[in-house]
């Protein structure tokens, strides 16, 4: 609209604090009598905890207390949400350590340091037990079971209630196996916490993205009113899914500050972290049927995903959010998928920047490209064909989704257009005909992704005596740019400059609920609850100014710069700071709003990216060249912080498609646990980001807004892998796994030399016990993204 702040590129106002080292994050907090907890950590990933011996720890300098399991009263349920509560993850092992690194003793000392040293000294008795560290191998028969009751390595599992062969007619059929590796989290910020048990109310300062979700989950284990818990997220660095809920470690450090009276505090080292954060981890069978015309006629999935040692809320990944996106941007009549959730002993999977959805993005667009090469049509083309129209919106998918505005093909016109698509492919074709050691790949994908789940979300705005505004929500943000994103909303409704707002997050003792931050939901709801309370605040300042104007509230109308008048009139004006006052004097309370918007649902992002490598034959060595990003996410509001998040989703799905790589030996020990070892890109290794938006808002916010912190993984990831296996397909390569390392790109130059290029194989026939899915699966998955 003509005047308004909504649609400019803004910098945000929570960046000087933190370029300044200004910002305070838990670790720096230092409290009267603060104790330190380290904890004594299985170097097996499989063995039975005979004993623990503590006596020679407990003498050691410093220490003030060393806990087993049965010394603490600990949480039955230490987990988020469970997938199968038989599987859960005991905050302290007690008979059995289930992976390298499982918490079994926790040591409080005056300081880390000590504490540290002491952890030498806990004595353990283990039985080493044989391990598996992979879910093909852990379903197979006489597989080494994480709980012997279970007779099962499978924690959970569903069959979709689909077609009997959802392949039935196809003129062509393309499989393929393929694996979405797992990847580590890896927020600049390690998991970190600090526990203050000494007032009346129970404070936990809690790096995490849903404070108010930690609150409840504490207080109902300790069976206290919600108003006696009070969760801090201070500046938070970094999430990305990781920090949800309370880990293990931080259930023990609650209950040590309780067992001892005084406040405790733990921060993860680094390698600690490397073991505690992962996310990905799928293994999907796939297979798409198609018309000799190219018209997709029906997609069968068979997925199994890596629960790690126990079944948290990862074990809902395959049968959730990745059945729940697996048909994509296209229209398949016909869709299969079974899902089950297998356990390993390796470090439990969590969430990472999308949760399920990037899996299934590149699943599907791995096939699209598979059947480009096997009908001669281009990838481009083929994905063409099976678009869904954009006039078939809202458009209910085979697997319950309501996909709410769309055109899919807008973005992928756009990223063309940037890319120089046809100058890209004449280059190509240059190269391979003189056949250069350096080939080019061009590498196109599409999705849409679901965002904005969660129960609604809670905003309010107050006006001060001062003319100043403090504006709240229920959102919490690590790095997304929140306070200036819901400012700008309230200076756009009210004409406040930005300087005068205050924006308040993530204390539970300020905020009064919240939802949290999560499946990129925060401006959808939190700013849209954020803009009705500003509306509401504004419709009662127009009748305190009425009041002073000696005029009726339809007839007072505010200037863009914050100046109440009588239209018609405009010499007679009131300030904010005039109208507060006589608010505050009038009877009918302050100029202040709070309130919870819900949407009717989930809203649907889309884009579509293409990348240009440049593959060496000789090494196997990846260059990214280029990498155009034309991402969907409605009605943009802040275009500088629409691109930050592209930039950061777009280096992570790259740095998966070439470089991260979760890596276990076939004992279970991690070999990536450190920087050292695993695959962070720099700056360097990453090309110049080229990122832009199309804009189809939903009908389901006044905003028009969905989300896009997680649009530019789902994108990237399947587009950069499709470049490397394009630039390599006129030697035969159909297909490379994920990451696209030398070594692996190499020796699939070399199987397809010899003629070994298919990528299919069978899978286990675990899928066929599975039970039938619920009808209504998929709006649940929408609820609990």
């Amino acid at each position: 609209m003509p005047g308004s702040i909504l649609g400019n590129a803004v910098r945000r106002v929570e960046d000087p604090e933190l370029l300044r080292g200004e910002g305070t994050f838990v670790d720096n907090l230092s409290l009267e009598g603060m104790l330190h907890a380290v904890f004594v950590r299985s170097p097996f990933a499989h063995a039975r905890v005979g004993g623990v011996e503590t006596a020679e720890a407990k003498e050691a300098p410093g220490v003030v207390a060393v806990y087993r399991a049965a010394d603490l009263d600990l949480p039955t349920t230490p987990v988020f949400a469970i997938a199968n509560k038989a599987c859960m993850h005991p905050p302290l092992a007690t008979n059995r350590v289930r992976y390298v690194g499982d918490p079994v003793a926790v040591v409080v000392a005056e300081t880390a340091a000590a504490a540290a040293d002491a952890v030498a000294l806990v004595d353990v008795d283990y039985d080493p037990l044989p391990a598996v560290v992979d879910v093909e191998s852990a379903v197979a028969e006489g597989a080494p079971l994480q709980f012997e009751e279970l007779g099962t390595n499978v924690a959970t599992g569903e069959r979709d209630d689909g077609p009997a062969d959802a392949l039935a007619g196809a003129d062509v059929v393309v499989r393929a196996r393929m694996v979405n590796q797992r990847v580590a989290v890896a927020p600049l910020e390690t998991n970190a916490i600090v526990v203050d048990p000494t007032a009346d109310v129970l404070t936990i300062h809690h790096s995490t993205q849903m404070p108010h979700t930690s609150r409840n989950l504490v207080a109902a284990w300790l069976g206290l009113e919600r108003s006696q818990v009070r969760v801090i997220a201070p500046h938070v660095g970094g999430a990305f899914g990781g920090k949800v809920g309370l880990t293990p470690e931080q259930w023990t450090v609650v209950a040590c500050a309780r067992a001892l009276g005084r406040p405790v505090k733990w921060t993860e080292t680094r390698s600690e972290a490397m073991l505690s954060m992962q996310g990905r981890g799928q293994v999907q069978y796939a297979e798409l049927g198609l018309t000799s015309e190219g018209k997709i006629t029906g997609l069968r999935c068979r997925v199994l995903g890596d629960c790690g040692a126990y079944a948290g809320f990862s074990g809902e990944f395959p049968q959730g959010p990745t059945f729940f996106m697996s048909q994509g941007v296209y229209e398949v009549p016909r869709v299969s998928f079974d899902g089950v959730a297998v356990m390993t002993n390796t470090t439990p999977v969590g969430a990472f920047r999308g949760a399920g959805r990037p899996e299934a993005a590149a699943m599907f667009e791995r096939l699209i490209d598979l059947a480009a090469d096997e009908t001669g049509i281009s990838p481009v083309e083929l994905r063409r064909r099976n678009f869904i129209r954009p006039d078939r919106f809202p458009y209910a998918t085979r697997t319950g989704a309501l996909y709410d505005s769309g055109d899919f093909d807008l973005p992928l016109r756009e990223a063309l257009r940037v890319a120089d698509y046809e100058d890209l492919l004449a280059e190509q074709d240059v190269r391979r005909e003189r056949g250069d050691v350096r080939q080019l790949g061009i590498g196109v994908a599409a999705y849409v992704e679901v965002t904005g789940g969660g129960s609604g979300e809670f905003g309010s705005v107050e006006v001060h005596e001062d003319g100043s505004a403090t504006v709240m929500a229920g959102t919490s943000a690590h790095g997304q740019g929140h306070a200036t994103s819901f400012s700008m909303i309230v200076a756009d409704r009210l004409g406040i400059p930005l300087d005068r707002i205050r924006y308040v997050q993530s204390d539970t003792a300020l905020v009064p609920s919240g939802w949290g931050t999560g499946g990129s939901r925060s401006l959808q709801l939190g700013g849209t609850a954020v803009g009705q309370a500003a509306d509401a605040v504004l419709a009662r300042a127009r009748d305190v100014a009425a009041g002073l104007l000696e005029a009726a509230p339809p007839d007072v109308s505010l200037t863009e710069e914050g100046i109440f008048h009588v239209a018609g009139v405009p010499g007679v004006t009131l300030t904010w700071a005039e109208v507060a006052a006589r608010a505050g004097s009038d009877g009918g309370g302050p100029l202040h709003a709070g309130l919870r918007f819900k949407a009717d649902g989930a809203t649907f992002p889309f884009g579509a990216h293409v990348s240009v490598v440049e593959v060496d034959t000789e090494t196997g060595q990846v260059t990214p060249l280029r990498h155009v990003a034309v991402d969907d996410c409605g009605r943009v509001l802040n275009p500088l912080i629409v691109a930050g998040q592209q930039h950061g989703g777009a280096a992570q799905g790259i740095s998966q498609a070439l470089w991260e790589e979760v890596v276990y030996d076939p004992d279970g020990t991690p070999m990536t646990s450190t920087f050292a070892d695993y695959g962070i890109p720099s700056a360097a290794d990453l090309p110049a980001l080229e990122v832009s938006n199309t804009e189809t808002p939903t009908p389901l916010n006044p905003l028009g807004a969905k989300g896009i912190g997680e649009s530019a993984t789902i994108g990237s990831t399947p587009a950069v892998q499709n470049a490397v296996v394009d630039a390599l397909s006129h030697l035969g390569v159909r297909h490379i796994d994920l990451p696209c390392t030398p070594d692996r790109v190499w020796a699939a130059i070399q199987a397809a030399a010899r003629g070994e290029s298919d990528p299919w194989r069978e899978p286990p026939d675990v899928f066929a016990s599975l039970p039938v899915r619920s009808a209504d699966l998929g709006g649940e998955v929408a609820e609990t993204i």
